[in-house]
């Protein structure tokens, strides 16, 4: 039994192993090449240079790409953030028999394709400011930042809202109404009660919408403005005329970004905060 029991563990690890190599090779690869002091992406690189790099840096398109995703995927996490946790709060606790009616129309986005959710979006922006012209104002949805950002917010809230959700199916609400028999109000004890034991599901939602909307690829490429692009599409009509390891220091870059969030949420609260 001890011999099976081993085996058994051995052959487990094992198969974790080649997941998370098959999961992380391609990563590698591609931060390896992006090192390539060839004037192609191939791999193995032909030797080392970090003048890709520095061609990246001084590209203003993408700087400028980088910036502005930058920008969008924080406002898109803010904005995800607060609405997923009033939203999750509220279906949990006070939605009653439309419980399952809000769950589905706020997970619909994560159910229906990206792309199709973009068409509708765009559709709808075309519609809506032929009324407002019609009326004699204008609405800036159509081809600008906010459009855009409210894009990005429609397919990232799912997955805050799952993340929540899942903290307050957790909760002891014992806790609140101890602290509401002490005299507390109910700011006061959503404050120093139910935040700070939701906190992990907050977290972990913003990360996600974070990354989430950094990398969007279909929902920027139809409601991004006239002359702006994320990084992603700026990547993509690089790669489309030119192939070298230029696209490989954008892409580690990218990576660097993810993980750079990660370190900050560990140096601000740590990420064992997220374990429920």
């Amino acid at each position: 039994m001890r011999v099976r029991s081993r085996l058994g563990h051995a052959a487990y690890g094992g198969f974790v192993v080649l997941v998370y190599a098959f999961l992380l090779t391609p990563l590698v690869i591609v931060v390896v090449a992006s090192f390539n002091s060839g004037n192609y992406l191939t791999f193995p690189p032909e030797g080392f240079s970090i003048r890709w790099y520095a061609k990246f840096f001084d590209s203003d398109a993408f700087m400028g790409s980088l910036f502005y995703s930058l920008q969008l995927a924080a406002l898109c996490t803010l904005f995800a953030t607060v609405l997923g946790t009033g939203i999750a709060l509220y279906t949990v606790r006070f939605a009653g028999r439309l419980r399952e009616q809000i769950r589905l129309l706020v997970l619909l986005p994560l159910l229906l394709p990206e792309i199709l959710t973009a068409i509708a979006l765009l559709f709808f922006y075309y519609n809506i400011e032929d009324v407002f012209d019609w009326a004699g104002t204008s609405v800036g949805f159509r081809n600008s930042f906010w459009g855009l950002l409210i894009g990005h917010v429609l397919v990232t809230l799912p997955f805050v809202f799952l993340s929540i959700s899942a903290a307050l199916h957790n909760f002891d609400r014992s806790l609140e109404e101890a602290a509401r028999s002490l005299g507390a109000d109910r700011y006061v004890t959503f404050r120093r009660i139910t935040l700070p034991i939701i906190k992990p599901g907050i977290i972990s939602g913003a990360l996600l919408a974070f990354i989430i909307s950094f990398d969007l690829f279909n929902i920027s490429l139809l409601l991004k403005g006239i002359g702006t692009a994320t990084l992603p599409i700026q990547l993509f009509d690089y790669v489309r005329w030119d192939f070298d390891p230029t696209a490989a220091a954008v892409s580690t870059v990218s990576i660097l970004v993810t993980v750079a969030v990660l370190v900050i949420v560990q140096r601000l609260v740590g990420l064992q905060s997220l374990r429920f």
